[in-house]
């Protein structure tokens, strides 16, 4: 797979970059350890190198399952992680109230991008992946009771020991990102993004455009909705959070899977599953640098890899492009 440089640095990531939340089990009713470190490695085998994870998911069991999956490997992968929501400590601004960690426990989970607080979840992140350095440390979501210029010094200390590569952000608005730019060199933005939720198209796309940023979009499948699997009575796991957002429930789901089988049929004639249609639509969009596709299991990886090889001719991007301006969810 062929990698793209980020600007002003020398990493360089993979289109497709295994999205490493749902082994973290929160959220996604648990994810058994074996399974997930294969899903891996057959990643890297294949050549999807870059992977991305965060202390949150799963509460530090994503990291550990990619520190397993990537030991003896780490002169090959591009490691992305991520920083600023802690469960084991409270600040001044709540992020969730209230969840299940992995072992039933009820907690809560804050943001905070104190410089302290930085510099030891990365030394936490490092020592949960069993590695000396990370490609690029993200804030995971802005904490407005922390100055950025806080946050962003952290960073520059970091980079400079050598912890980090490169320093980036998520869930930022462009006018955020300026901001936090007077401080520290950003070099990406990790979002939401996907065929039904395409906010960033307004705004962010254009400044990311513009100031050569790159855009790493996460939950391009809707967190599995995309793949037309999940019907009406579809039966999620315990502890799946999925079937309380809104795209999941009615009228936006039977609205999205008649959306689906409007555009089936070019899956069909191409022998890929929508699945693969999706990922490949995604990647093409003006200003995505990088996808983040989830796995559970070696299937599902390959699957996944299979979707960048796809080639879809303007007229069926024109076709599709027209049944989602079709598309009305106003969420």
């Amino acid at each position: 797979m062929k990698k793209i440089t980020l600007s002003s640095t020398d990493i360089k990531i993979t289109p497709l970059t295994f999205g490493a939340w749902a082994i973290g089990g929160w959220f996604w009713g648990g994810a058994e350890e074996n399974e997930s470190v294969r899903a891996i490695e057959t990643a890297i085998d294949l050549g999807m190198t870059t992977i991305d994870s965060a202390p949150v998911y799963g509460f530090g069991q994503s990291e550990e399952f990619v520190g397993k999956a990537i030991k003896g490997k780490r002169d090959k992968v591009e490691i992305l992680t991520k920083f600023g929501l802690r469960w084991d400590t409270v600040s001044n601004q709540l992020h969730y109230e209230n969840t299940k960690d992995n072992f039933g426990n009820t907690i809560s989970i804050y943001r905070l991008g104190t410089k302290e607080s930085v510099i030891k979840e990365c030394e936490d992140c490092l020592r949960r992946l069993d590695t000396d350095f990370i490609d690029l440390f993200q804030q995971h979501w802005p904490d407005n009771s922390t100055p950025v210029e806080e946050t962003m010094e952290a960073l520059e200390i970091l980079k400079k020991q050598g912890k980090i590569r490169a320093g980036g952000v998520s869930n930022y608005s462009a006018s955020q990102m300026a901001e936090a730019e007077k401080y520290f060199r950003l070099i990406s933005n990790q979002v939401p993004y996907s065929m039904v939720s395409r906010n960033i198209e307004e705004e962010l796309v254009p400044y990311c455009i513009e100031n050569k940023k790159a855009i790493i979009c996460y939950s391009p499948m809707q967190r599995g909705l995309l793949t037309g699997k999940i019907t009406p009575g579809y039966k999620f796991g315990e502890g799946d959070h999925r079937p309380t957002t809104p795209f999941y429930k009615e009228p936006y789901l039977s609205k999205i899977n008649h959306f689906l089988k409007e555009i089936e049929p070019i899956a069909d004639s191409k022998n890929a599953t929508l699945a693969q249609l999706v990922i490949n639509w995604t990647i093409n969009q003006p200003g995505i640098t990088c996808v983040l596709v989830g796995a559970r299991n070696e299937k599902q990886v390959k699957e996944n890899i299979n979707a960048a090889e796809l080639s879809i001719s303007n007229d069926e991007m024109d076709f599709i492009n027209s049944k989602l301006n079709n598309l009305e969810l106003n969420l």
